[in-house]
């Protein structure tokens, strides 16, 4: 008999949370107001950078540090083709084109060799910016990304709403996600899968103080204060748009990032756990490979599953995990493969990519999982797949 569905991942929402947002609705401020301010100041720190700028949402984060930088139609971003849609749209909203970089099928990474690739396919187009993804919470390689980025005229923007709290060491210096020390900035989203929660939220870090005035006026419809004027004048240089933060949730946002070093813990404490579980399991399972620099609070963790070996189709994996009280899901279908993409730029062959999605199955993986959840989870994947 399966017990509860235990989701691929899922919010951890205790009584503080529900009275810090219930305070946030008996004060003044429903929205900008001082809640967002103080979630701004408490992440910076936490992350290490010198500005924190809250938005709706992750999309919104993306979009926002692209409209910061300037991007212009007809310019170039590179993004890995494993990711979410939003990180290859954020480009497509101000004009500019995609080029997809490959991924090692190990990490789901973009790596060094697959950007210089990308970078050769484009051509005497104008290279803008450079997005890798921080994928499952595991960290790119930064440092020769953005070496790569810059000898071609970009800079990178960190694409890292799976890897708040992770951390990286190159060589002997230790550095955190979103302390934006190889980026012109990384952007965060506190969806309720995600490390911490607000419901829907996002962020953008950076060091630069121009990009963050930038993204605090083009968050709030692109209005300015005139200095000196009178208190009701506001002027509009450029269109923005309305992607603020209400101090509600960032209310939660706060009380959630309190919680941040246990929430990292436990997170650690299950991939752990989930890595010894799976070694019975392979060659057939595999966990999805670890780069030598990333010390990962895993958002996502991801078994490598060689189906055709295993006389299984994914989707009937799937199914029978579900039949058995474990959910799944998959990160992600490829964005070049999407009909948007194809049919803009055709078919692409990015080996890595496909490689990653023919094999990816993510498992269960959030704070409130207990130790035997693992177990439960590792006990029905043995029994679907017959090992």
């Amino acid at each position: 008999m399966a017990g509860p569905l235990l989701p691929y991942g899922r919010q951890t929402i205790e009584d503080d949370d529900i009275a810090a947002v219930a305070q946030a609705l008996r004060g003044d401020f429903l929205t900008t107001g001082p809640l967002v301010d103080a979630f701004e100041a408490a992440f910076a720190s936490q992350v290490g950078a010198r500005h924190a700028v809250a938005c709706s949402n992750g999309t919104a984060a993306l979009h926002l540090a692209m409209l910061a930088l300037e991007v212009q139609p007809g310019e170039v971003c590179i993004v890995p083709s494993i990711t979410f849609l939003a990180t290859a749209n954020c480009a497509r909203y101000v004009g500019a084109e995609v080029v997809f970089a490959d991924v090692d099928p190990s990490t789901g990474l973009m790596t060094p060799d697959t950007l210089a690739e990308a970078i050769g396919r484009v051509g005497d187009r104008r290279l803008r910016a450079v997005l890798p993804v921080h994928l499952r919470g595991d960290t790119a390689e930064l440092p020769a990304l953005a070496a790569l980025a810059a000898e071609a005229g970009a800079v990178l923007v960190e694409d890292a709403p799976h890897a708040l709290g992770s951390s990286m060491s190159f060589g002997d210096t230790a550095e955190r996600v979103g302390d934006t020390r190889h980026s012109a900035m990384a952007t965060f989203s506190f969806h309720p899968v995600k490390t911490i929660a607000t419901g829907e939220g996002g962020m953008v870090t950076t060091n630069d103080d121009r990009l963050a005035q930038r993204l605090r006026t083009l968050r709030s419809h692109g209005m300015v204060k005139p200095q000196g004027a009178d208190p009701w004048i506001y002027e509009m240089p450029a269109p923005g748009f309305n992607y603020r933060l209400p101090d509600i949730l960032c209310a939660l946002g706060l009380s959630q990032l309190a919680k941040l070093d246990r929430f990292a813990a436990r997170r650690r404490a299950l991939a752990a756990r989930y890595a010894e579980a799976l070694k019975p399991l392979a060659p057939i399972v595999r966990p999805a490979a670890r780069p030598d620099w990333s010390d990962p609070v895993l958002h996502l963790m991801v078994a490598l599953i060689d189906f055709a070996a295993a006389g299984k189709t994914r989707r009937q994996v799937v199914d029978e995990l579900r039949a058995r009280g474990v959910g799944s899901q998959v990160h992600y279908i490829p964005v070049h493969t999407q009909p948007y993409y194809r049919d803009r730029y055709g078919p692409m062959d990015l080996p890595g990519a496909e490689e990653w999605y023919r094999t990816c199955l993510s498992l269960p993986l959030y704070p409130g999982m207990a130790d035997e959840d693992v177990d439960r989870v590792i006990l029905a994947l043995s029994g679907v797949l017959g090992l």
